[in-house]
Formats: C-alpha cells, sequence, structure tokens
C-alpha cells in the first residue's frame, strides 16, 4: 500500500488575518487538491484569556483536514511535534479508510471493524507514517505581535527537523514568512531535507505589518506544485534510441 507524498502546510500565528480572503476558504480549497492545513496559536506566556482572533485558528484547520491547537509559548516545540505527526496519522487514516471502501463496499470504514482488525490495520497506518514521504511548507506569521515569539518558533521547527529525520520516508521542508516585503509571502528558507540552516536565517526576519492570512495560505498552496515542476525540469531527457522506440 503506498500513500504516495504527504503534503502539509503548517500555519504559525498568533492572531486573526486583517486583509484578503478568507483563509478557511483558501484551507478547503487546499484540502481538495490533498494539501493538508494545520495551524497553531501561538499565546503570550503572561496571557490569561484567549484573543478572540484565534477562533480562526480551528475554523482554517477543520477547513483544511488538519489539527489545530493554541499553546503558550513555551510548549510551542512539543505542539509542533504533536500536531504534524497526528495530522499524517489522520490523513493516513482517511486514505487506507478510501482503500477499504474500494475493496469492501463503500459503507465499510476502519471504525465498524472488530477491534483484531482495526489493530492490524492501525499497523499499516502506522508504517505509512514512518515510510511515507512528506513535504511541509512552514508559514509563520511576522506582523508586529509575533516579534517576541520568533526566536521560539526557530527553536520549534528545529526540534521538529530533528525528531522526523529518524522516519524512513524523506522528508522536505520550506518557511516562508508573512506578510512579506513586497508579496503576500517571502522565502525564508527554500525546499530542504532538514532545517539546520534555519539559525542563519531566522535572525534576519523581521515583524510588522498586516496579517493577510489567507492571501497567504493561497500563495503557500502553490509552492507544492511550483516544487513538482522544478523535480520534473531536473529529471533527465527522454532518451529514444536507449528504450528501442
Amino acid at each position: 500500500m503506498n500513500a504516495g507524498t504527504l503534503k502539509q502546510i503548517l500555519l504559525l500565528t498568533d492572531g486573526c488575518s486583517n486583509k484578503g480572503e478568507s483563509p478557511a476558504t483558501v484551507a478547503g480549497l487546499a484540502n481538495q487538491q490533498g494539501i493538508t492545513v494545520n495551524v497553531i496559536g501561538i499565546l503570550d506566556d503572561d496571557q490569561t484569556e484567549q484573543p478572540e482572533g484565534l477562533q480562526e485558528v480551528e475554523d482554517i484547520a477543520v477547513s483544511g483536514g488538519g489539527v489545530s491547537q493554541i499553546v503558550y509559548s513555551e510548549r510551542l516545540s512539543q505542539t509542533v511535534q504533536m500536531v504534524t505527526r497526528q495530522a499524517m496519522t489522520q490523513t493516513l487514516q482517511g486514505f487506507v479508510n478510501k482503500e477499504l471502501r474500494s475493496i469492501l463496499g463503500k459503507d465499510q470504514s476502519m471504525e465498524e471493524l472488530d477491534p483484531e482488525k482495526r489493530g492490524e490495520i492501525m499497523e499499516v497506518v502506522e508504517d505509512l507514517g514512518e515510510t511515507s514521504d512528506l513535504e511541509v511548507v512552514v508559514l509563520v506569521d511576522s506582523s508586529a505581535s509575533m516579534r517576541d515569539k520568533l526566536e521560539t518558533v526557530k527553536e520549534a521547527l528545529f526540534d521538529l527537523s530533528m525528531s522526523l529525520n529518524a522516519r524512513v520516508g524523506k522528508n522536505r521542508f520550506c518557511i516562508y514568512r508573512f506578510p512579506g516585503r513586497r508579496n503576500d509571502i517571502e522565502l525564508v528558507l527554500d525546499w530542504s531535507p532538514r532545517l539546520d540552516g534555519i539559525s542563519k536565517v531566522f535572525p534576519k526576519l523581521t515583524s510588522g505589518g498586516i496579517t493577510p492570512t489567507g492571501p497567504a495560505l493561497r500563495a503557500a498552496m502553490y509552492q507544492f506544485s511550483k516544487k513538482q515542476l522544478r523535480r520534473n525540469s531536473d529529471e533527465e531527457p527522454f532518451d529514444m534510441e536507449e528504450t528501442g522506440y
């Protein structure tokens, strides 16, 4: 059983979007294209009440078929890892359910199997979680209120990369900030199997301005197709003589 490449957008923010289209609508479009959108809302460590704007965090994740969490900065590292893993399992369970329905009929799902069979299926899901390739576009809110949280974000993303390195499957990450200086998003770190270089690029991040979460999500969604186009252009040209045609 091959689930292909798992594609995720990981959105890290501390508030509500205030420019452009609805981020929940864009997340729904991404989900239709096989991209899971996970969202983590970050609170200041001394914050006692959840800002109203963070309700949007859950709305985006629900539309994007992903996982959402609202956490204090000090727990960000564990949460980033947990959300990424949980979303992988959720996506793979959906894939396995679809495969089951194609074999056993459209009314059959994993939840309806007897405990022993369900346990066997979950072993398959866990195995796929370790062997499937994973691509993650990390989208970091760099609006003014995030200024004091960016160092914690950097550490959390580095820890995420380290925790996923033990997987058999290939990992690919890229990081964008929003808003960018001239566009909705701005590249921070291009596609890479590890986030070792994050320490060099994060100190250069400046914060400030508006929060165009919807347009930023749409731009992030396009990075997967750009990566595929780049990969195709790097492949060897088709050799007619070599194949005998």
